[in-house]
């Protein structure tokens, strides 16, 4: 899989039928490594080993319904409340991040209410955090680490 801009994780990969796989340590079993896996994968280290949220407050590849649709976000974090805090919008490597990418994360925060937004394809990070109160993004250099 190619280089991302993270830095080194362990990851447990096996093969099966000419197909290699992953350890999710979220959901606590092997998936297909395919390009946006292997950024989800690197996301979720990144917010645990960096950022030190506990992994019992992230969750991944769960179903949101956006007016009778149904989609799947690709990583939440909650806080000590319970409300999502992070959400995450994860691309492949070879995806540009566009302003579609922008609106499609956008658009999942309207039923999520998250405070920060990230939006990656491993190469490119974009992070901001959400003023509710003047319906602004602030753009941020990186992600706070998690308050305990």
């Amino acid at each position: 899989m190619q280089k991302l801009n993270f830095n080194k994780f362990q990851f447990k990969l096996k093969s099966s039928e000419n197909k290699t796989f992953i350890f999710s340590r979220l959901r606590k079993k092997y998936l297909l490594l395919t390009p946006e896996e292997w950024v989800r994968q690197h996301c979720v280290e990144y917010l645990v080993n960096e950022k030190h949220y506990s992994p019992h407050l992230l969750n991944e590849e769960k179903l949101v319904k956006l007016n009778d649709i149904k989609k799947r976000y690709d990583v939440v974090g909650f806080n000590k409340s319970g409300s999502i805090e992070l959400l995450v919008e994860c691309k492949a490597p070879n995806v540009k991040i566009t302003q579609q990418t922008f609106d499609q994360i956008a658009q999942y925060n309207l039923k999520l209410n998250a405070t920060y937004l990230w939006v990656t394809n491993g190469i490119s990070h974009y992070y901001c955090q959400i003023d509710y109160q003047n319906q602004a993004y602030i753009f941020l250099k990186d992600l706070p680490a998690y308050e305990r």
